[in-house]
């Protein structure tokens, strides 16, 4: 991957979003048959799935990309459409409709609910439990890669390396225990019923119109102080993770491969935002400071099962600072990544 200087647009953004890594390619290669992406319309889908049909067309191999969501924006049909990916609207609660998909021996499950979780907590489990078990009982024989969240592990000290695969469970707030539900979902039907999977507990992605380091880099811009209770984070480009998952189609097992996906440096939140405010002219201004731990994830076991991590930190502070100082679009959905109480 060339990495460029600075990222034009949203074309060229989108463009470095859905470039596939070698192992994503090769993964295309030996995938078999058709890929169905279950909630493609989500912040990593879209580009996802271009990086799977970038992936297949360089493996020459003939397989169909499937994007499956309730599709609110039309647009965004006709964008996945117009790049080659099949789309199907469905509700997957609805189990009627959730039957009439095609078959695929590849199924990427990205459906989840986290945002707007706070005070409508039914509607997140049905969302991050329910569903799965509906979609291994619908897709029992495909190798299914289904993400999570690094949410499920409880807060570590700084400096120690962050999380690892090995570490229990210690999921704070409902959101993060609804996603440790669809682990548990997808473990125990590979165990009754032999369904192939991994489990990637994602820690955490960010492109320039979203993500941690463009929350931090807003406020600056409009001149809000940074809270620095949660002091550490980990990062990484969303391209490195949407190959990661596309390279895990071939480590899929029973009981499912738990795998972290997350940047290899462990960022300060100081640090990151006086760069960013260097980087912008600006002058950043702080509320609290650290705690001793924080959010972190261990991510070795996914640079060695399926591939390094092309961008790092530095690059990717250098890139938000230059596309937020330039009033660059922005999803607007913060992260809340701060949230010690698991609220989201």
């Amino acid at each position: 991957m060339e990495v460029p200087t600075k990222i034009r647009d949203v074309a060229h953004l989108e463009e470095l979003l859905s470039e596939p890594s070698l192992a994503a390619i090769d993964a295309m290669s030996r995938a078999g048959g058709d890929l169905v992406v279950l909630g493609v319309a989500g912040k990593m889908g879209p580009t996802l799935a271009r990086m799977a049909r970038r992936a297949m067309d360089a493996a020459s191999v003939p397989h169909r990309v499937i994007g499956v969501s309730r599709f609110s924006s039309p647009d965004q049909q006709r964008a996945l459409e117009a790049h080659g990916i099949e789309t199907i609207r469905c509700d997957l609660l609805d189990e009627a409709a959730l039957a009439r998909l095609p078959d695929a021996p590849n199924v990427m499950f990205m459906a989840g609910r986290k945002f707007g979780s706070l005070g409508d907590e039914p509607l997140t489990w049905a969302m991050n439990t329910h569903v799965p078990a509906l979609v291994c009982r619908r897709y029992p024989r495909s190798r299914i890669v289904a993400f999570s969240t690094g949410n499920v592990y409880g807060l570590t000290r700084r400096g120690r390396g962050g999380s690892s695969e090995e570490d229990p469970p210690a999921p704070v707030g409902e959101y993060a225990m609804s996603c440790l539900g669809r682990e548990r979902m997808f473990q125990y039907f590979s165990s009754a019923h032999e369904v192939s999977a991994a489990i990637l507990r994602l820690n955490y992605a960010v492109e320039m119109r979203y993500g941690v380091l463009a929350d931090l880099a807003g406020r600056i811009r409009r001149r809000e102080p940074v809270d620095l209770m949660m002091g550490f984070v980990n990062v990484i480009w969303q391209a490195d993770a949407n190959a990661m998952a596309l390279a895990a189609l071939r480590h899929t097992s029973t009981p499912p491969l738990i795998v972290n996906i997350a940047g290899p440096e462990e960022l300060s939140v100081r640090a990151a935002c006086t760069e960013l405010a260097r980087r912008q002219n600006a002058d950043v201004s702080f509320i609290n400071h650290e705690a001793e731990d924080a959010l972190l994830s261990n991510g070795a076991r996914g640079w060695a099962l399926l591939g390094k991590p092309r961008v790092d930190a530095a690059q990717l502070l250098a890139w938000t600072a230059d596309w937020i100082g330039r009033g660059g679009e922005s999803l607007g959905k913060p992260t809340h990544f701060e949230s010690r109480a698991g609220q989201f």
